[in-house]
């Protein structure tokens, strides 16, 4: 009996140690929350009030006409209206040249005359397109390359000649320093600051040449009166707005070179050929209209 309860005392224990060794394992709790949305809504109504302290004086519009300010409607006008470009210029140049004409080349050699010139001039552009066309007309005062004088030397054109009607003239004096005046019509074509052209151009030189007349004994002098006609082109540059560099070459033809006294009315010194003038010129163009 005693055994029994040993044994049943010795069992308890041993399980209870046995039950000790064991881990504790952690339980998961799930908790649910259940949220619920609520809207408020707001209504608006009007209020009934009364506001008998309250004057609310009444409104009338007395004038019909609501008067405008004339500077803020010149304002406005103004900036609607884009300023249109100026379409005519005009404006004035001046340069220096080069000058060979076969005519005198006999005389001169191969030398070319070194001159200035002065001119004015008008252009209009044409609407819509990089094109316009110019009028300009020059002075050009060109200087001699020789100088012929039968007092002092013996010239080439020493002697007499003689008209058309045989009238005897004795050469005094002749050198190829002269004024010529010049008339272009040009087209240009503009692209950025670049300008080329070209053109037609008509000329008159005036030559002079001193005669005896054995009728008074006295000098005269003999000039050129024909009018020429050539060709021009060349190249402008703008280096500022209103200044522009001109580089240009001309070309003419002259014939029938004659030289007349109008007081005595006959020609002298009168050839058949056909001579060929150019020139080579650069110059300064200032344009004066806005």
């Amino acid at each position: 009996m005693f055994l029994r309860k040993a044994a049943f005392l010795l069992l308890i224990i041993l399980s209870h140690f046995s039950s000790a060794q064991r881990k504790k394992k952690n339980d998961t709790v799930y908790v649910y929350e259940k949220v619920i949305v609520y809207d408020t809504i707001f209504l608006e109504k009007p209020i009934k009030a009364r506001f008998d302290d309250i004057i609310f004086p009444i409104l009338a519009i007395t004038d019909k006409i609501i008067p405008q300010n004339p500077k803020l409607k010149r304002a406005r006008i103004s900036s609607r209206r884009s300023i249109p470009k100026a379409t005519f210029h005009y404006g004035a140049e001046a340069g220096i040249g080069f000058k060979n004409s076969t005519w005198t080349q006999k005389l001169s050699g191969d030398n070319q005359q070194f001159g200035e010139n002065i001119g004015v001039w008008a252009a209009k552009d044409i609407i819509d397109t990089p094109l316009s066309v110019m009028l300009n007309f020059n002075v050009y005062h060109w200087n001699s390359t020789f100088d012929l004088d039968a007092n002092t030397e013996v010239t080439p054109l020493n002697g007499y000649h003689f008209t058309e009607d045989h009238e005897p003239l004795l050469f005094q004096r002749f050198n190829n320093r002269h004024f010529e005046y010049v008339l272009h019509a040009k087209l240009f074509y503009e692209w950025k600051n670049i300008r080329p052209y070209a053109g037609v151009s008509v000329n008159r030189n005036i030559y002079k040449m001193q005669f005896v007349v054995p009728e008074n004994n006295s000098v005269d002098d003999f000039k050129t009166y024909k009018v020429n006609l050539g060709f021009s082109f060349g190249l402008q540059y703008r280096i500022l707005k209103k200044i522009l560099l001109t580089a240009d070459y001309q070309q003419y033809k002259l014939k029938n070179i004659s030289l007349k006294n109008s007081s005595l009315d006959f020609d002298v010194f009168n050839t058949n050929n056909t001579f060929a003038e150019r020139k080579i010129n650069l110059g300064v163009s200032y344009m004066i209209s806005r």
